[in-house]
């Protein structure tokens, strides 16, 4: 045996479980082929890359079950509002930005909390102060409400009366008058209207997007929106030209958009897309469909009306579903039938019910397959659904990061939703207890894609003491999960959802996708797994990231 790369002196994770007999691995051919302890130095040569993991965590390499790479890469290099934390602060910097970029037609950007302003909604009138003469668009982190101007409402020809879309809400105040935010599908009416960026621009930020990712760790993901809807352009054409390019080293499955405003008829467009998109390194073989909003603006599917927090959540709200049960249970059915892997964007209660539900009439209709469906976020689980993910082999893909008592939870989504439901949320450890299938993602630009981050909380239910909001109360600590299976569900886990049985594991004959830590998190899990951060990135047995 002779190897091309040889690491020592690791704790390791073998991508389902830790193994601390073992402390090496080697390389040959970009495929592992031995894994063990000291004696693998003995078939180390001259020509053997010998990497000292000096203690560190060796595992396999992230996969991202739920990002928006090129997104991320557009909204970093624009007005980037992320982790700003007072309006002072968000104003400041957004006028900045207007001041150092004049020639920009449209100031665009986004990250701002709505745990920031008062219910959740800020002011047309406060960016007017620092940008009266250009529009603004700038989404909040959830990517569910957008923050724009005067100048941009104006265009948009949004005023008292514009009625509300049947999938969004225009904040208004008491007259009547939009005051600047508008909730998901409202955000289309000017969204519509920014000029589509440069087939150039999106490569560039693909390619940016892919070094940030490689940073922590990740070595393949699953691209949560691809294709056409609102104001966003079909960006497969954009990953098939950088892995034709040699370009993309990450492996990456396209969840393709449902246009929720048409039917069946689309699936014909959408094969298309498939037949196009069978590169090695990128296939278009899932589908996303959005089933609701977020809770903090009162979209979230509810079964139960929200609790009245204002003049916006009065009589019996319920949140919206995009699609209604019936036309979800016929779409899926249809998708699973044709051999697509559905990809369920559910966060209320209600939402992941109907899901479910749906799931179980394509399993009646069309019997067992290896489609591998997957709801992401599960925000709101009703108990009774937990066992439901089993039995129908469903997988949870899970954003464990956003399992905390931060501000906007505290502020927005506990008066809205009551002490019982507050309590249903990220039931991830219930879900692993139960046997459930699970994968991570990050949702990236929405939050930070570091797995480190989010493992942390996945297992304290807090944010790490350093985040500016860390609360050291957890979010109902019964939920949190072990730190194995915190891992796996973003190894194994996320492999296993993007049908790449040949990543997520370090185990013989496996493709060498694997990363270093620069600590073993096993040593102190519950206090110290926000310590950890990735140094090293292979993918088939190739360096592609080195701190």
């Amino acid at each position: 045996m002779v190897l091309d790369l040889l690491v020592h002196n690791a704790a390791v994770f073998d991508g389902v479980g830790y193994r601390p007999e073992l402390s090496a691995m080697g390389v040959a051919n970009g495929r592992i082929v031995a894994l063990g302890g000291d004696e693998l130095r003995d078939a180390a040569t001259a020509n053997t890359r010998i990497i000292d993991a000096e203690g560190g965590l060796l595992s396999p390499g992230f996969i991202d079950a739920h990002v928006h790479p090129i997104e991320g890469g557009l909204e970093h290099a624009r007005c980037n509002l992320a982790g700003i934390s007072t309006v002072d602060a968000l104003l400041v910097a957004i006028g900045n930005y207007a001041a150092a970029n004049p020639d920009e037609e449209w100031i665009l950007g986004g990250g701002w909390q709505m745990s920031t302003f008062p219910g959740g909604a800020p002011l047309a009138s406060d960016l007017d102060r620092v940008v009266p003469d250009r529009p603004v668009y700038l989404p909040n982190r959830d990517h569910h409400g957008t923050w724009v101007n005067s100048v941009a409402l104006a265009r948009a020809g949004i005023t008292r009366d514009t009625p509300d879309p049947a999938d969004g809400r225009i904040e208004r105040d008491a007259d009547g008058n939009p005051t600047g935010t508008l909730h998901e599908g409202a955000s289309e009416l000017v969204k519509r209207l920014i000029p589509a960026d440069t087939d150039d621009s999106r490569y560039r930020a693909l390619l940016d997007a892919q070094r940030y990712l490689h940073s922590f760790g990740i070595t393949g993901w699953q691209d949560a929106i691809v294709g056409n809807y609102g104001g966003h352009t079909d960006t497969s054409p954009i990953y098939q030209r950088a892995a034709e390019n040699g370009n993309l080293l990450s492996r990456v499955v396209a969840a393709l958009w449902w246009d929720r405003n048409r039917g069946l008829e689309q699936l014909d467009e959408l094969r298309v897309s498939r037949a196009l998109h069978t590169h090695p390194l990128f296939r278009a073989t899932s589908i996303k469909i959005m089933q609701d909003g977020i809770p903090e603006n009162h979209t979230a599917a509810m079964a139960d009306p929200y609790r009245a927090t204002g003049c916006r959540c009065a009589g019996d709200h319920r949140g919206i579903s995009f699609l209604d049960p019936y036309q979800l249970a016929e779409v899926v059915c249809a998708l699973d039938a044709d051999d697509w892997q559905v990809h369920i964007h559910a966060i209320g209660d209600r939402a992941v019910t109907e899901s479910l539900d749906a799931i179980e009439r394509a399993r009646k209709v069309n019997g067992p397959s290896d489609n591998r469906h997957h709801l992401a976020h599960i925000q709101i689980v009703n108990p009774l659904d937990i066992a439901r993910f089993v039995s129908l082999d469903v997988t949870a893909n899970i954003q464990t990061l956003w399992a905390t008592n931060e501000p906007q939870m505290r502020e927005l989504n506990l008066p809205a939703l009551g002490e019982k439901r507050y309590g249903w949320q990220y039931p991830f450890g219930d879900l692993a207890s139960a046997g459930a299938f699970l994968a991570s993602g990050s949702d990236w630009p929405v939050s930070t894609p570091d797995p480190w981050k989010a493992i942390h909380v996945a297992v304290n239910r807090v944010l790490d003491s350093q985040d500016p909001d860390f609360n050291p109360v957890p979010l109902h600590i019964e939920h949190a999960m072990s730190l194995e299976s915190a891992l796996a569900a973003y190894t194994s886990g996320s492999a296993r959802v993007n049908h790449d049985d040949d990543a997520g594991s370090l185990s013989v004959g496996r493709r060498a996708d694997f990363a270093i830590a620069n600590r073993n998190p096993f040593d102190n899990e519950m206090v110290s797994v926000s310590t950890t951060a990735n140094r090293l990135t292979y993918i088939g047995g190739v360096e592609v990231f080195a701190r």
